[in-house]
């Protein structure tokens, strides 16, 4: 089937959903989820941090690929055959959360990978996706689905200052190819920078490990300029302690790290700690 085949396939089958939303995907992808769903489809009374950690493990040994959301025109991209950081974690709670719908449907899923991904859940153009993981926490915490927890854990300031993406439009293609994106960009980067976020510093990790969860998710804040965060991944554990369960760069595909995440975090040039966000549960639509 081609791209324009699959294209009206999609539209066909999301109805109303696809007159906000295009899709872009291969029939591939359509075959991990089912198998996905075949597996999971009775643990849909685990809570949603589990069903993520579960889903998680489906994804162990799936090739990491950087960029898999960049196209010409802002579209939902549905690749489960290619995951980086943080479209691992994104489908792995639109996972959870489909099932905990009870609606295992590819439709099902694509409202809620949009829900996720971009602000108010809706696509208004590549400004609307959550490019920033801090734009993402507080976004997605306004809707509903997660609980950012890092100042109940830790009630560090995180000292937020993004200017990345607007000071380095040529690192991204629909920036470079549409400078009128940049000023856009750069006032929903001031909008950004005047919250308040919070952190658990990189030196207290160990301290505050107990406070941490499995099937929670995180981001790595950074040492970068305008920059907050440099990875994404879910919190594993294992022997006792607290791992990370990722896609992996290095690694080039989804692994669970060896070592413990404060380790992770030692062995980083430029971690300087974590973000924890947690799974809300008995979520009403």
């Amino acid at each position: 089937m081609d791209t324009l085949s699959r294209l009206l396939v999609a539209l066909f089958l999301l109805g109303p959903f696809a007159a906000n939303c295009q899709i872009k995907y291969e029939e591939k992808d359509k075959q991990i989820l089912e198998n996905i769903f075949i597996q999971l489809k009775n643990e849909k009374d685990k809570s949603t941090a589990e069903l993520i950690v579960l889903a998680g493990n489906l994804f162990l040994e799936t090739p990491y690929v950087a960029h898999t959301l960049e196209s010409e025109k802002e579209q939902l991209v549905v690749n489960l055959r290619e995951l980086d950081c943080t479209t691992y974690a994104e489908n792995c709670l639109a996972i959870a959360l489909t099932i905990k719908s009870g609606q295992l449907t590819f439709t099902k899923f694509a409202e809620e990978l949009t829900k996720i991904r971009y602000r108010n859940g809706h696509i208004d153009g590549y400004v609307s996706r959550l490019h920033y993981f801090s734009d993402w926490i507080f976004e997605n915490e306004k809707k509903g689905l997660i609980k950012s927890v890092s100042k109940d854990i830790g009630n560090i300031r995180f000292p937020l200052d993004v200017n990345f993406m607007s000071t380095h439009p040529d690192s991204y293609q629909q920036l470079k190819k549409n400078p009128n994106l940049v000023s856009i960009m750069a006032k929903k980067e001031k909008e950004i920078c005047a919250r308040q976020m919070f952190y658990i510093p990189e030196n207290k990790i160990a301290e505050m490990e107990n406070k941490m969860q499995q099937g929670d998710i995180v981001g790595l804040t950074t040492s970068i300029d305008g920059l907050d965060i440099l990875h994404v991944g879910i919190l594993v554990k294992k022997n006792g302690r607290i791992h990370l369960m990722h896609a992996s760069s290095a690694a080039k595909k989804v692994v669970v790290s060896d070592k413990t995440l404060e380790d992770y975090l030692k062995d980083s040039n430029h971690a300087t700690g974590v973000m924890v966000v947690r799974m809300v549960e008995g979520r009403n639509d």
